[in-house]
């Protein structure tokens, strides 16, 4: 009997204002909140509260059997908090099951471990707090963004705690391994991988409703055949939530095929579910799996091109994290606000070029008609906040001096 995790992601992308919109030096409040709150309540009425609906319904009907894990970053649920409260109540609802686990991850789905492990730990333990305010659970697993991973990032997430850590199936990675074992990171060998099965999750998330594709329609006996004559062990399906009734549509089938595939893998007793972090434990790792460089779910290239791969992306990820000090010095709640959705991952993935060689498939909201009009209104920003912080930064140390000569 295979085991499988079912992950999803979720994480919504906080939309800056166009800069045009904005005036410089005057208004220092950079985020598009109309257009937040459309997206967010889009995406809670077609994904959120019909998904979550489901899911508490199977684990109702199956008697626990199903399980699944989450990672919701903190500023996805901010904006539910905001605009869509009764969506975070459902996933609150889904925690009281006791079936389903929220990971962690970085607070606000950044590259952080690329640019300051300081910065690292500190999203991350602002994220677990956030798990365990909301949803009451401590996480034992990690989900870095995009599932980035090396062997110098497991080692920072083990030594923060984790038992368990998400990266990419990569081939470039495993060679001739199969993703479907459980594998140990070898600078700390306490730390457990679960890699992703590209293929089966892809199948899912960019094939599922594609008429060209040779597998189409995909259907439940079909994909519990391919799971369970799939070599190895474990099978972890990771995508991101939005694949439900946002990226396929409910006229897809995508809700009747995921109802379907969970009904019919408990009574065929060839899949088990679990959680990652319950997956990991249950089975001993059979080596350890080396990854000199870093590992994404991105693209074909699995790689960090998708985010760092042209000047523009590093010129604007440069300039963001040398005023880390400077934020955190500080001490202003507003601006380290700021600072968090500015590191979201996402401004740097709309500054992207190889889209145009690639296979056109940049998800999420990208409110921009190109590359450098993603990068110009980011750097706007970015420039405005800087003074900002400068200005609030002389200010705080007059403040000081004056308190000082009293």
């Amino acid at each position: 009997m295979k085991t499988l995790s079912l992950c999803f992601r979720i994480h919504q992308p906080m939309l800056l204002k166009i800069y045009r919109f904005f005036n410089m030096g005057i208004d220092h409040n950079y985020l598009d909140d109309a257009r937040n709150r459309a997206l967010m309540q889009r995406a809670s009425a077609q994904c959120f509260l019909p998904m979550n609906k489901m899911l508490l319904d199977l684990i109702n009907a199956t008697d626990g059997k199903l399980r699944v894990s989450f990672y919701l970053s903190g500023l996805v649920v901010e904006q539910m908090r905001s605009y869509a409260p009764d969506a975070l109540q459902s996933f609150r609802d889904l925690a009281a099951t006791g079936c389903v686990e929220f990971v962690a991850g970085t607070y606000s789905a950044s590259l952080a471990a690329l640019a300051d492990e300081d910065e690292f730990r500190l999203e991350a333990a602002k994220h677990a707090a956030m798990i365990k305010e909301e949803f009451g659970q401590t996480p034992t697993a990690f989900f870095n963004t995009a599932l980035l991973y090396s062997d110098v990032i497991g080692e920072t997430v083990a030594d923060m705690g984790y038992h368990t850590m998400l990266a990419e199936g990569a081939k470039h990675l495993l060679g001739w391994k199969s993703p479907n074992y459980v594998y140990a990171n070898p600078m700390n060998q306490k730390l457990r991988l679960m890699l992703r099965n590209y293929r089966l999750s892809d199948d899912i998330m960019f094939r599922f409703s594609d008429r060209r594709w040779s597998e189409w329609p995909l259907t439940a006996e079909k994909y519990i055949d391919w799971i369970d004559g799939d070599r190895g062990e474990v099978v972890n399906i990771c995508t991101d939530y939005s694949v439900f009734g946002l990226w396929q549509k409910a006229d897809s089938g995508i809700f009747d095929f995921f109802r379907a595939f969970v009904m019919q893998s408990i009574a065929s007793d060839r899949i088990r579910f679990a959680t990652v972090s319950d997956n990991a434990a249950a089975h001993q790792p059979i080596g350890v799996l080396y990854a000199n460089n870093e590992v994404t779910w991105a693209d074909e290239e699995r790689d960090l091109s998708a985010w760092l791969g042209n000047e523009l992306q590093n010129e604007a990820f440069g300039k963001l994290y040398a005023q880390r000090e400077k934020v955190h010095s500080l001490g202003d709640h507003d601006m380290e606000h700021v600072w968090e959705f500015l590191q979201t991952a996402d401004h740097f993935y709309w500054m992207a070029t190889k889209w145009f060689a690639d296979d056109g498939r940049q998800s999420g909201e990208n409110p921009y008609p190109s590359s450098y009009e993603a990068f110009i209104n980011y750097m706007n920003v970015l420039s405005d906040f800087i003074n900002e912080l400068s200005r609030r930064t002389v200010e705080k140390e007059k403040t000081r001096t004056e308190v000082t000569h009293v």
